[in-house]
């Protein structure tokens, strides 16, 4: 059905996505055997994009009276049934995907806004979330600088190929979260299993491949000088988020991150509960168990892995909680 022949109402129902799933040197495969991703026999693959409305790589709508539309495209229609009042975004603010790293990954850097008219007019800086889902005894994960090292330190050591030296990093197990600024050197250390929340954007500046080769022995393109300029080098070591607890009978939530960019909560429920209503879309990411979305006489399947993107105007939403369930609430900024 076009979207010419879909009438726009006060109300938009719950979407979910059909996700976009990419192979990478580095993948595995749990996006299949954890999250019941229909991923091939090729054993790497290293992200689900499970909603995005980044123009290069859109998710499309799986079902529905917008199945095969894009979420830009959805927007169009009603962008009031979609953010509430008051806000108003051309392209959805926010990227979710899933990554699988069965090997380390180069490290790196995103922009922030303020070098967004440098850079690239039309895209925006890139602030990230994990919520690390599994992760081998000795993973880790690098974010940020060690406190004191400036631009020359780390160009020593980088042209030295001992960069690791000037990195903050730490072992990570499965519920930590933490919370990667626009700006912030970083990188996922190998077996890792995360959910990420950024904002749309995918600048990604290289500054360091752990001195690898490629199979015809060659290192991989790096992004030296953009990388510097893009680094704060007044941030320093970033650590793991301490989220905040509280606690409703059999249902807990945890304030995990409050920014200008979202907020994210993880709910864990062993009963029914009704969803809050915020006036403002909200994106539902299942980690464990099993239940449904039941929303204006509809039902939405809730498993491990599954996304759901809930409009400002979709309302009296109940999840029938099945089997003790796991999951992120995100609200964009």
């Amino acid at each position: 059905m076009s979207l010419q022949e879909v009438q726009s109402t006060a109300t938009l129902l719950p979407l979910e996505f059909t996700p976009l799933l990419k192979r990478s040197r580095w993948g595995g495969e749990r996006l299949g055997t954890i999250l019941h991703k229909p991923i091939g026999l090729e054993g790497d693959y290293g992200e689900s994009w499970e909603l995005s409305d980044h123009p290069e790589a859109p998710t499309l709508i799986a079902s529905g009276e917008y199945a095969g539309c894009t979420l830009s495209e959805v927007i169009g229609q009603n962008p009031q049934a979609m953010y509430g009042a008051g806000t108003c975004y051309s392209t959805f603010p926010l990227l979710i995907k899933f990554i699988d790293a069965t090997d380390r990954l180069s490290l790196q850097v995103h922009p922030d806004d303020s070098h967004q008219p440098h850079f690239d007019a039309r895209k925006s800086g890139k602030s990230e979330a994990w919520v690390i889902l599994d992760a081998a005894p000795d993973s880790r994960i690098y974010a940020g600088l060690k406190a004191g090292i400036g631009a020359d330190e780390l160009r020593t050591q980088l042209e030295q190929g001992r960069v690791e030296a000037c990195l903050h990093s730490y072992p990570v197990r499965p519920g930590d979260c933490v919370f990667i600024p626009a700006g912030t050197l970083h990188a996922i250390g190998e077996g890792i299993l995360l959910a990420e929340v950024q904002q749309t954007s995918d600048i990604t500046y290289r500054l360091f491949d752990w001195n690898r080769l490629d199979q015809s022995g060659q290192p991989r393109p790096l992004h030296v000088e953009q990388a510097f300029e893009s680094i704060n080098f007044q941030r320093g070591p970033v650590d793991l988020l301490k989220p905040q607890l509280r606690q409703d009978q059999e249902h807990t939530i945890e304030d995990l991150l409050e920014s200008s960019c979202f907020t994210i909560r993880r709910h864990r429920a062993a009963r029914s509960l009704r969803l809050p209503s915020v006036n403002r879309a909200q994106i539902l990411i299942v980690l464990e168990g099993t239940g449904q979305l039941d929303c204006s006489a509809e039902s939405y399947e809730l498993t491990q892995g599954k996304t759901l993107l809930v409009p400002a105007a979709a309302s009296d939403c109940e999840i029938i909680v099945e089997s003790e369930m796991t999951f992120l609430e995100v609200i964009p900024g």
